[in-house]
């Protein structure tokens, strides 16, 4: 079983970046990133301290990617 890494929704973003995702803006404490390929593609990262598990697993399904393949990436 992989350990996910204790993450904030600010940290998260910043990783996500160099993945071809763009921050589009802001609802409250919501971050929504936009792919810059597919436009129409989006994710929504809570703005929280601590990301929880099933939410990190729930990111990483929405992009396409098995949860420990994110991780790994992260690393």
């Amino acid at each position: 079983m992989t350990h996910l890494p204790v993450l904030s929704g600010r940290d998260l973003v910043r990783a996500l970046e160099p993945l071809g995702y763009q921050r589009s803006h802001q609802r409250g404490s919501h971050i929504i990133l936009r792919h810059l390929a597919e436009p129409h593609h989006r994710l929504t990262v809570p703005d929280h301290k601590v990301i929880a598990k099933g939410t990190l697993a729930a990111i990483a399904r929405e992009m396409g990617m098995t949860t420990p393949a994110l991780v790994e990436y992260m690393a």
